[in-house]
């Protein structure tokens, strides 16, 4: 009897300041949508959202039905807007996030006066800072390679133009700051409670278990060629590491794993599991996954586990680095979702957009917390995985080196911001990161592809 391993932990996420890039909307250089476009939120699914979804958004984040369908709406385009305002401001762009009940207002910062003017003409709100975002990152990287536990997490907050650093003890960011050379202005320290730390633990549960010991919650079903798997943290496991599902039977083995520096992995499953386009629910409901376009700072999120169940909140920051006991772990996001020991792996959802798979956190469900999750798309990428998603599905496609058809765009791969493609003989720029599958073509997604 085929047992399904989808019994995964779902997430949200949101966008991060590598997700939004772009260009004014009605430039000259912006290629008018194809009369058969489809708006972002048609394109990534916002007006499909599923009761369970809806209604873990109004238990977390204080929303009717109608305002969490209305927020997942505004994310989508306020997504696609950003993306297009980063390809225009270059250099100077500084961040993008939403705010209010609905993410009815999207703010883009860029360190250019001359730029105000083109964000208001796309109805976002400008504001003007003094450091853009490359330069912040660059610092954050410095402060990375120098980082101990007692500066646990360190990230670029854009709403603030900081580097914000969370000390455990009192000095420790203007310490870490003097030692690496980054100007003290840039730094931002915040006070930390606790470090983060993995979410796993040796207690057993649900989800699935690890030869050896310890239980972790499936991420992302996925497929590499006629395999079926799923992807997770790569904290959970070492490569050729057996597992067992949430029943305990024989389940697969890990594949690949990097822990630190990222927490990814990816298990490959027995003939008896079989990926599906789902993440588990409130009450155990199938949530639906139908691509994987990161969503951007400020945006809804949810997260399921195997733990604590089915939580949602908002992304705070893209691109944070986070030290643990184990070492550094760089490029997850940071979240308001809680999350505890066992989650660690499970899936983070925004609307039907898979976001990434839980890393680890602080706090608690009880009394609230801070997690962190590492973004799906790089897993996909460095592991050749597609994701498993609701949408007609690509096939095998071409063989490695043959372009498409319609030119060298190609369903099941991976594009980041910034990447060119060519198809039906034009030429188009990825707008935000995703995976591409068929119905996703670059002339029916201009939230996605801009016609260069």
């Amino acid at each position: 009897m085929l047992r399904r391993h989808a019994r995964a932990a779902c997430t949200a996420l949101a966008a991060a300041g590598m997700v939004l890039a772009g260009v004014q909307a009605g430039s000259a250089t912006a290629a008018q949508p194809a009369p058969s476009a489809r708006n972002a939120a048609q394109a990534l699914g916002a007006a499909q959202a599923q009761p369970e979804l809806l209604a873990a958004m109004g238990r977390d984040l204080g929303l009717t039905r109608a305002q969490a369908e209305k927020r997942l709406a505004n994310e989508a385009e306020a997504g696609a807007t950003a993306a297009r305002l980063r390809q225009r401001l270059g250099g100077a762009f500084a961040g993008a996030w939403v705010a209010g009940a609905e993410s009815g207002s999207l703010t883009v910062a860029t360190t250019r006066a001359a730029d105000l003017a083109t964000i208001r003409a796309t109805g976002a709100t400008a504001e003007l800072v003094g450091h853009d975002l490359a330069s912040l990152e660059r610092a954050k990287e410095a402060l990375d390679r120098a980082a101990t536990a007692d500066a646990p997490v360190r990230y670029v907050d854009v709403r603030s133009n900081a580097l914000v650093v969370e000390e455990t003890r009192p000095g420790a960011a203007a310490r870490l700051a003097a030692a690496t050379g980054v100007p003290r202005e840039l730094v931002r320290a915040v006070r930390a409670a606790e470090a983060p730390r993995p979410l796993y633990d040796l207690r057993g549960g649900d989800a699935y278990y690890m030869g050896g010991g310890g239980r972790c919650s499936v991420g992302f079903p996925v497929t590499r060629g006629t395999t079926q798997g799923f992807a997770t943290a790569g904290h959970c496991g070492r490569a050729g590491q057996s597992t067992s599902g949430f029943n305990q039977v024989a389940q697969g083995s890990f594949q690949a794993s990097v822990f630190p520096g990222n927490d990814m992995a990816w298990v490959a499953a027995n003939s008896s599991w079989t990926s599906t386009p789902y993440v588990k629910g409130a009450g155990g409901a199938n949530v639906q996954v139908t691509g994987s376009v990161l969503q951007p700072v400020g945006a809804s999120v949810c997260r399921s586990g195997s733990t604590t169940g089915w939580h949602c909140g908002t992304i705070q920051q893209h691109n944070t680095s986070v030290t643990y006991q184990e070492g550094t772990v760089s490029g997850v996001t940071r979240t308001t979702v809680c999350a505890e020991p066992g989650d660690s792996g499970g899936s983070y959802i925004s609307g039907s957009q898979a976001q990434g798979v839980t890393s680890g956190g602080t706090g608690n469900c009880s009394s609230g917390g801070t997690t962190y999750f590492q973004p799906l798309n790089p897993i996909l990428s460095n592991y050749g995985l597609t994701l498993k998603t609701t949408g007609s599905d690509p096939g095998p496609g071409p063989g490695p080196g043959e372009p498409e058809p319609g030119g060298t765009w190609t369903a099941g791969k991976v594009y980041a911001a910034g990447d060119t493609v060519t198809y039906g003989g034009s030429t188009y720029r990825c707008l935000q990161g995703h995976q591409a599958q068929a119905g996703w073509e670059p002339s029916n997604v201009p939230a996605l592809w801009q016609r260069v």
